[in-house]
């Protein structure tokens, strides 16, 4: 086990799997222990005991972020549990494909209610126990989709991510004087379960003909970002972005559509 995080609490939305699980088992290995917040009890438990098996320290929280309520009950009971709160990483995320024109208001409110609603609810309930103990990090997982570079159905989701830009700029300024700083990681096409659509749509291989890497992202390769971010090395990184996506939004490689 290393130090980086050692004695440190951290919340990671959406551990279950993919990028989140990758990150919850990359603090846990620092010496965080880690709350694994996600909706599916079996994904939840499986990164539980991944943990666990390596030395590591972790709770198991099963939670809907879309339930605001809950989840700012959840942080709550967090901190009171385990005496503090260091970190939390907004990682669980809505996905939905349709076109603007077909867009429905359901899809609408899912897709912010988890993406970006949660940002507010989830920070506004931490913000009290970092700024007791002096400090924190906050931090999300955006995506290049949005921000960066955008494909045909991805309106509501790219406008979701998008907006989370604006939110960590304004909560780092907000929260800055308390010494907790706002960033966030935005990944290109990373092989995960959220990534199964494309695959199927488009086929591996294609996808990753328009990557200069050549290749998917591994969810560990995001961990790496959320883990500096979590760390003191980026006790003065704040609204900042970090992209990590193999080259896939640069202005010379090639967006695929139908």
């Amino acid at each position: 086990m290393a130090t980086r995080l050692a004695n440190k609490v951290a919340i990671v939305t959406g551990a279950g799997q993919g990028i989140g699980r990758a990150t919850a088992i990359a603090f846990a290995r620092e010496g965080a222990t880690v709350i694994i917040a996600t909706r599916t009890e079996s994904h939840g438990r499986e990164t539980l005991a991944l943990i666990e098996a390596a030395g590591g320290r972790a709770l198991f929280r099963q939670i809907d972020i879309g339930d605001h309520k809950a989840s700012r009950a959840m942080v709550d009971e967090v901190a009171s549990t385990c005496g503090r709160l260091d970190i939390v990483v907004h990682n669980a995320a809505a996905f939905g494909r349709m076109l603007v024109a077909e867009m429905d208001e359901a899809t609408l409110d899912l897709l912010f209610n988890v993406n970006v609603k949660a940002c507010f609810t989830l920070a506004g309930a931490a913000l009290p126990h970092m700024r007791k103990q002096g400090g924190g990090r906050f931090i999300v997982t955006s995506s290049v989709t949005g921000p960066k570079v955008s494909m045909p159905g991805s309106g509501a989701y790219a406008t979701s991510k998008a907006a989370i830009t604006g939110f960590i700029h304004t909560a780092a300024i907000e929260f800055a004087a308390d010494n907790v700083t706002v960033n966030a990681v935005e990944p290109g096409y990373i092989d995960t379960q959220a990534l199964t659509g494309l695959k199927a749509r488009y086929g591996e291989d294609r996808i990753a003909h328009f990557i200069p890497a050549k290749r998917l992202g591994r969810p560990e390769e995001i961990a790496g970002p959320m883990l500096f971010l979590a760390s003191d090395d980026a006790s003065y990184v704040t609204g900042e972005t970090i992209v990590v996506d193999g080259g896939a939004r640069l202005p010379e490689s090639p967006v695929f559509a139908d």
